[in-house]
């Protein structure tokens, strides 16, 4: 269950598919549970509004900001309190704990001074950046919204129009980290023809295979597939995940949820289309049964009557 919902390590998940891999019963126990969630993300989600999600970062990113690091007889404290705890159930460890904390008192002065420099450090570097704006590439954690997009024609160049206090460009290759980083802010933005021109870039990139990781560029098309209010920007959404249907069951799932829920029989249909290289899946096959007994549209319902008819019977 914590596999199906991305909540195990790296590490566990690795081990997790090699155990599934050879072991059948487990393979067809992970399938049931993947359909039981698809069909249960079948209900629509409210999402909160791109601004108030855009506006929240910043204020968040403002509030950590300006939280004080704590001072090292706070750090002592905690150590010294979570030490005692442990002396009821471990009394032969008591006298090792008692020598750590003396040990941690003592070096407390060195780490104290040792942040004082850090922190005056850090200061002058702030200072110089604000009276030398142009010194260096613009602080993108700053940026309140996107305002827009030219693609120079024949070119990977891309220029990207934001906002911060006063609004700034910034020019460079769509390989470039921070044109991605603005591309998929844009992607939030209230400006259609903004939000059209960035999912636009972002799917071509993942069309093309150019660095579509999993965290980044594919969640924002999967946030913009699920959320957006544009048929013709979720379409493009669509078209960029298509490449990772297969391999990422993330996606997959956007892709059975667009397909249950979308409301443009068009991106339904496409949907069905993407599904076509893992058709014989259970949690696709379920979807689709039931989108072909019970949907509305009866073109929807011959449609993937069409797909169910190239495979198996569901289990």
């Amino acid at each position: 269950m914590a596999a199906a919902y991305q909540e195990l390590s790296d590490e566990q998940a690795h081990e997790l598919e090699r155990h599934v891999s050879s072991c059948p019963e487990c393979q067809s126990d992970c399938e049931h549970v993947l359909a039981l969630r698809v069909l249960m993300d079948a209900n629509p989600v409210q999402e909160p509004a791109p601004n108030l999600v855009a506006r929240a970062r910043l204020k968040l990113d403002e509030v950590l900001d300006s939280l004080p690091p704590k001072r090292w007889y706070e750090r002592w404290s905690t150590r010294a309190w979570n030490n005692f705890a442990r002396l009821q159930s471990a009394p032969v460890a008591a006298v090792l704990l008692l020598i750590v904390g003396g040990g941690a008192g003592s070096l407390g002065g060195y780490e104290y001074a040792q942040s004082r420099v850090a922190h005056n450090a850090a200061n002058q570097v702030a200072s110089a950046t604000k009276q030398q704006p142009d010194a260096g590439m613009p602080a993108l954690a700053n940026v309140a919204s996107v305002s827009g997009i030219a693609r120079q024609p024949n070119s990977e160049m891309v220029d990207v129009s934001y906002n911060q206090i006063v609004p700034r460009q910034i020019e460079g290759s769509l390989d470039d980290p921070q044109i991605r980083q603005l591309l998929m802010l844009a992607t939030e933005s209230s400006t259609s023809a903004v939000r059209d021109d960035s999912v636009d870039l972002l799917a071509a990139e993942c069309r093309a295979g150019h660095s579509c990781q999993p965290s980044g560029i594919r969640d924002a098309l999967m946030y913009v597939l699920r959320t957006d209010k544009s048929a013709a920007v979720r379409e493009k959404a669509l078209e960029g995940l298509q490449p990772y249907v297969s391999e990422d069951m993330r996606v997959r799932d956007a892709v059975l949820e667009s397909l249950l829920n979308d409301t443009d029989p068009r991106i339904r249909t496409a949907a069905i289309s993407l599904l076509e290289p893992v058709e014989a899946d259970t949690s696709v096959r379920q979807v689709l049964y039931s989108v072909s007994t019970t949907d509305n549209n009866p073109q929807i319902r011959n449609v993937s009557r069409e797909v169910l008819s190239r495979v198996s019977d569901i289990q």
